[in-house]
């Protein structure tokens, strides 16, 4: 049965002074994936294992189904954990990898069989269950250290950037089956990547971290469409916002000879930085007739559509764009209701 799992103000302080985790709080919802997004160094894998049993927070506390979690050991936590490694045992076949957890727990002979067929056939691994490790490719590896946590049907999976090391072909695949398999599983998941497409596709709800603390917490297209600072607004989103710095004059945002209209609400207001994502960008071909124009410095085509950098005034804008012009002057139309206000002071966001 999918858990509940709550972490309460968790803080970690290593030897040294350096605080990984400072004063986190969150929950996961029975039978969803909660997707731990961040940087390298975040804290995001420390979470991980302390919610593992494998490290011990400072302060703070951790609960599972409203049963502190604390003293509780690894092997007692009913968590099934997925590694970036892999971490398989190469000297014992498919079959052994799946079922030694079960045989360590004495579970009856033809439960074990039952199980890992069943496990088996749910990730495709049928064929392979009596090859060793040595033999599979890394998307068949993959799929076995997932097997490893699904036959012991715990009540929290915990998986580690388990897509990291398989190539971007195999990533994507992998990542439409962990999906599928997330559903049909009903199944609570506590998910680290620092891949925002991944966790966007796979979570129900993404919490941010950027050194230790949380930027934010919501479900993925609320993240997008609405980053809480600009933190989030410039790690959530492909290709990255464009983010310009300037002052309010009136009800007109200026930087650089360039001007935006402002929100009523904004009129006057100084420090500001306006945040511009680039399949927000209306690109007209040839020289602007009114409104914004700039040169294209650099095109690359992504497929159907084209990232372009077109410098206007002293700034740069990055447009994503299906028009086909690739150098010269371009006309620009930025859409009032689709630019982020953000505080260049403190990175908030302001206004709705």
């Amino acid at each position: 049965m999918a858990g509940e799992l709550v972490g309460t103000k968790l803080t970690k302080i290593f030897g040294g002074g350096a605080r990984a985790l400072d004063g986190v709080s969150f929950r996961t919802a029975p039978g969803r994936v909660l997707a731990l997004l961040g940087p390298s160094g975040c804290g995001k894998t420390t979470l991980l294992r302390i919610v593992a049993g494998l490290e011990s927070a400072t302060s703070g506390s951790l609960t599972l189904d409203g049963l502190p979690l604390d003293r509780v050991p690894p092997a007692a936590r009913d968590v099934g954990f997925v590694f970036q490694s892999y971490a398989l045992y190469p000297h014992l076949t498919v079959t052994r990898n799946l079922s030694l957890a079960l045989e360590v727990r004495r579970v009856a002979r033809d439960e074990i069989a039952r199980r890992v067929g069943e496990t088996a056939e749910l990730l495709g691994l049928t064929p392979l269950l009596s090859r060793h490790p040595a033999e599979l490719s890394g998307g068949q590896q993959q799929r076995v250290a997932l097997g490893r946590a699904l036959i012991r049907q715990p009540r929290l999976y915990l998986m580690d950037e388990p897509l990291s090391n398989l190539d971007a072909l195999l990533r994507e695949e992998m990542r439409t089956e962990l999906k599928g398999l997330f559903r049909r599983l009903s199944a609570t998941v506590l998910y680290v990547t620092h891949d925002q497409a991944e966790a966007m596709s796979l979570a129900d709800e993404v919490l941010v971290l950027k050194e230790g603390r949380i930027c934010q917490s919501a479900p993925p297209e609320e993240l997008y469409r609405r980053p809480s600072n600009l933190f989030v607004a410039t790690f959530v989103g492909s290709p990255r916002m464009t983010v310009w710095r300037g002052r309010g004059e009136g009800l007109e945002f200026v930087s650089e000879g360039v001007r935006l209209p402002l929100p009523e609400a904004l009129a006057g207001g100084s420090d500001l930085a306006a945040g511009i994502r680039p399949e927000d960008v209306e690109v007209l071909e040839g020289p602007p007739s009114s409104g914004l124009g700039g040169e294209i410095e650099l095109a690359e085509p992504l497929g159907d559509r084209t990232l372009l950098t077109i410098r206007i005034g002293g700034l740069r804008l990055r447009a994503l764009t299906r028009a086909t012009a690739r150098a010269g002057s371009v006309g620009v139309r930025i859409p009032p209701e689709s630019v982020h206000w953000f505080s260049a002071a403190t990175g908030a966001r302001l206004g709705a």
